[in-house]
């Protein structure tokens, strides 16, 4: 005779769970995408590439600089183990180039007394 022995499904905790934001997916996919077109000759101009795209230059500008991110960043947002904090708004901004830099103020949560990321001195 055997006993039912009860599943027991243990699960991590909801804030540890990869958390993948897509709208970050995207948004480095079309930045090395049009790094890509760029290096290859394809677009010349920033221009070019807004023109083909129907976008604001300016826009396309702001998006290729993710494709500048530290390698560690841009695994940790396909993989969905960013920051909680960590938004598209927030790799939009102005960031230093120096990967450890970013990595500081990205990955390591480190901040200025009023809580905003700190990258090279600037918030």
């Amino acid at each position: 005779m055997h006993r039912a022995v009860p599943e027991v499904v243990v699960s991590a905790p909801e804030s540890s769970r990869p958390r993948v934001d897509n709208t970050m997916v995207k948004a480095l996919a079309r930045a090395f995408r049009w790094r890509k077109l760029l290096e290859t000759g394809v677009y010349a101009t920033v221009e070019e590439i807004a023109a083909a795209e129907k976008i604001n230059a300016a826009y396309v500008g702001r998006v290729l600089r993710l494709s500048l991110l530290a390698p560690e960043i841009v695994e940790s947002i396909l993989d969905g183990r960013q920051l909680p904090g960590l938004t598209l708004a927030v790799l939009m901004t102005p960031l230093s180039v120096e990967w450890r830099e970013q990595a500081e103020a990205l990955l390591h949560g480190q901040s200025d007394e009023t809580g905003c990321a700190r990258v090279g001195g600037r918030r």
